[in-house]
């Protein structure tokens, strides 16, 4: 399964079946996660066979169900610190698609369970990622209309239309899509609206962006 593939065929699952995770998937998420950590600075973690973190009352309110297995996204403090979560976070959603996993982002349904992973000094815990044998697949979301979420001098290249598509298909909290795409020649620059977590999304559009467009095509503003 491609990336596009996993993207297009990826929808977010809040109840989930008691299979366990295998090593063969554990394996390949740990490998992915330290890639994911040596690169960005995180401490991302990957946190099985812990049920208490979703069986509390804000766990039952988003309706998750079966979570037994998370991906704790923990991170040094500072003012990019949700944006990187999103970004890496997002990379290992679409890894977990490819090995046949169901996952969902959250942000606030959730019990931190200090013992089941480790926050060291001038750290915190961003979100985390709910990950597991789904019980569906999900459906997918409604998006916004290109022209919404776009500002171009003229007619857009089509690199840069389906990197937008594909940042259409990206969840975002509350499916609010509040990001904007600005491209400048070969430059594209993408901000991020006013709302809760929209800097954890703006991470996410990010990397759907990416690997839509192809990174060859353009550079970062």
């Amino acid at each position: 399964m491609t990336i596009m593939e996993a993207i297009r065929q990826r929808h977010s699952v809040r109840q989930y079946t008691d299979k366990p995770l295998g090593e063969d998937v554990i394996r390949p998420l740990e490998e992915e996660i330290t890639a994911c950590n040596r690169k960005s600075g995180l401490h991302i973690q990957l946190v099985t066979n812990e049920p208490k973190a979703f069986q509390g009352f804000l766990a039952h309110y988003g309706s998750f169900r079966g979570v037994t297995s998370y991906l704790a996204l923990v991170g040094k403090k500072g003012p990019d610190l949700e944006e990187t979560c999103g970004y890496y976070g997002e990379r290992l959603v679409l890894k977990a698609q490819q090995l046949g996993l169901n996952t969902c982002w959250v942000a606030l349904t959730y019990s931190k369970v200090s013992s089941a992973f480790t926050v060291a000094a001038g750290e915190k815990l961003c979100a985390v990622i709910a990950i597991g044998y789904g019980k569906t697949q999900g459906v997918p979301h409604r998006s916004k209309a290109m022209e919404k979420v776009t500002k171009t001098d003229g007619p857009a290249p089509d690199w840069f239309t389906a990197g937008v598509e594909a940042a259409l298909l990206a969840p975002t909290a509350m499916n609010q899509q509040k990001f904007q795409f600005t491209l400048a020649e070969d430059k594209v620059s993408v901000r991020a609206g006013m709302g809760f977590y929209t800097k954890i999304d703006l991470g996410i559009v990010r990397y759907h962006f990416e690997a839509g467009a192809g990174k060859e095509h353009f550079t970062w503003a």
